[in-house]
């Protein structure tokens, strides 16, 4: 499924470059294209032929609103709801209805949907969670696939305030940030 995002990283390697500066010195594997930041989140965007991938990767913090292992009943239920909002990506994402977009596949990993157990197991060096989710649409039209609206991503998570935004589609390859105030990333 990861085959089209697996490229990306190679793809991006002269930016990830210009950015290394920006690194913040975490005890965590985080790829070289982003530290780990409350409020900005990466995207990276891939359209080739009739298939849509997507990969988003937030700081927990921007989605529940915590990155410790949920032991109370309210961070549980926080993050199974936030589980569930994700599951949903054709509500978090405004795709065209006319491209014809349908999900073949998802997965998300956080080490706030692994099992208390495990999580508790973790040493506390692990403070910074984060959550991964990878999309793949096949989109019957995509030539009406002009855009995707992030608002309402925003609008579910209003402590997200940034995303860092990859973009390779048919018009090349672009690195851009949406807001909530800019959230419509053009192909």
């Amino acid at each position: 499924m990861r085959r089209l995002l697996l490229a990306l990283p190679f793809a991006l390697l002269p930016l990830a470059v210009a950015h290394a500066h920006d690194e913040h010195d975490h005890d965590h594997d985080h790829t070289a294209l982003g530290a780990h930041e409350h409020g900005v989140a990466k995207l990276d965007v891939v359209l080739d032929g009739k298939t849509l991938e997507l990969g988003l990767d937030s700081p927990a913090m921007n989605l529940v609103g915590f990155e410790h292992a949920a032991s109370s009943d309210a961070d549980k239920a926080k993050v199974a709801s936030v589980r569930q909002q994700l599951e949903q990506p054709l509500q978090l994402l405004g795709l065209a209805k006319d491209a014809g977009c349908s999900i073949d596949a998802q997965e998300l990993q956080s080490p706030l949907f692994d099992a208390p157990a495990a999580a508790a197991g973790k040493t506390e060096k692990h403070a910074h969670s984060d959550i991964e989710a990878h999309y793949q649409f096949t989109c019957s039209n995509p030539g009406k696939l002009a855009s995707i609206d992030l608002a309402p991503l925003f609008k579910a998570y209003p402590a997200m305030q940034k995303i860092n935004v990859q973009l390779i589609g048919p018009n090349g390859q672009k690195g851009l940030e949406a807001t909530p105030t800019t959230a419509t990333v053009a192909f």
